[in-house]
């Protein structure tokens, strides 16, 4: 698990230029980049804003020769992290969505903004019996609802975005007491403690990022449920075997897409399969690449964002 408090290294600020009229969408993309610190500079609406805000109409003249017709987007990697994945990811996704955009990436010390996010991340409930509890947080009511406490680390998944609580919501309606859960794409294994507190007897998570497994398996230990989860590091084609009850991928959609054609094998015929990271524009893709084999059972849909469960079509 990575502590804030003693990263030293420099870290990588990336800064994305796009179109004004992109910033919520280009937003959100950099958001599933790195969730736990980003910065939006939008001058669009500047004159509106000041007097809507601030009651003036006296502005800054270098605010003033802002362009008002782009945003800057400023993200921020870890150490840990590689921000040259961090850039071809965001290329690949804008060019994607037909965002125009200039990205330019520079070091840049570590500041107050490293743990300032945390005040931000307060507990939240999501759907009907959960509680996520950010680790620093010691006042909260939990009610009837079950506590997940959560270190995010460095990993995706704080709950606070709209892909992980459209999972969690159906992780909720969908496990079942004993089931076998396996988290494509694990992050912080968020996902994967959730089933288990939901009922699910074991659960695997599999990630490329060995610090977002190393993340998931202190969070499962956290929550008392380590006995039960298995953190795996690595290709899921080639590291996982055996079939699951659910099957839960919160990625983007052109890698549910790529992980839709391996997910039968780990299937059993009644498995539910929950595809999250989905943006609204791109849910016809993956609607396509279901159709074969599978039938669509339930659809959320939160901000843009859509998750998907589906079943294998019977043989």
């Amino acid at each position: 698990m990575t502590d804030f408090g003693q990263v030293n290294a420099d870290w990588t600020e990336i800064a994305v230029t796009i179109r004004a009229e992109d910033t919520d969408r280009a937003g959100d993309i950099a958001q599933m980049v790195v969730p736990y610190g980003i910065y939006i500079e939008d001058y669009s609406h500047l004159e509106e804003e000041a007097m809507e805000i601030a009651h003036i109409d006296l502005i800054d003249e270098e605010l003033l020769k802002k362009d008002r017709t782009k945003s800057v987007i400023h993200v921020y990697i870890s150490p840990e992290d590689n921000p040259a994945e961090a850039v071809s990811f965001l290329t690949e996704r804008f060019q994607a969505e037909g965002i125009w955009n200039e990205i330019a990436s520079a070091n840049c010390a570590e500041e107050d903004w490293i743990n300032n996010w945390k005040k931000y991340f307060k507990p939240i409930p999501v759907g009907e019996r959960l509680l996520v509890r950010p680790m620093w947080e010691d006042e909260y009511d939990a009610g009837d609802r079950v506590v997940l406490h959560l270190e995010p680390g460095l990993a995706f998944g704080t709950g606070t975005h709209e892909t992980t609580r459209l999972c969690m919501e159906l992780l909720e309606k969908y496990v079942k007491p004993g089931d076998t859960l396996l988290d494509m794409g694990c992050g912080s294994g968020i996902l994967s403690v959730a089933g288990l507190l939901l009922g699910a007897q074991r659960a695997v998570g599999v990630d490329i990022d060995a610090l977002a497994v190393k993340t998931a398996i202190a969070n499962a230990e956290t929550n008392s449920v380590g006995d039960r989860f298995t953190g795996i590091c690595g290709n899921l084609a080639e590291k996982v075997t055996g079939q699951f009850d659910i099957v839960v991928a919160n990625i983007v959609a052109d890698i549910v897409i790529l992980l839709t054609q391996d997910a039968p094998r780990f299937m059993k015929p009644d498995t539910v399969y929950i595809m999250s990271g989905i943006i609204d524009t791109r849910e016809d893709d993956v609607l396509a690449c279901l159709a074969e084999k599978f039938e669509l059972i339930d659809r959320r849909e939160e901000k843009g964002w859509v998750a998907l469960a589906a079943k294998l079509k019977e043989a």
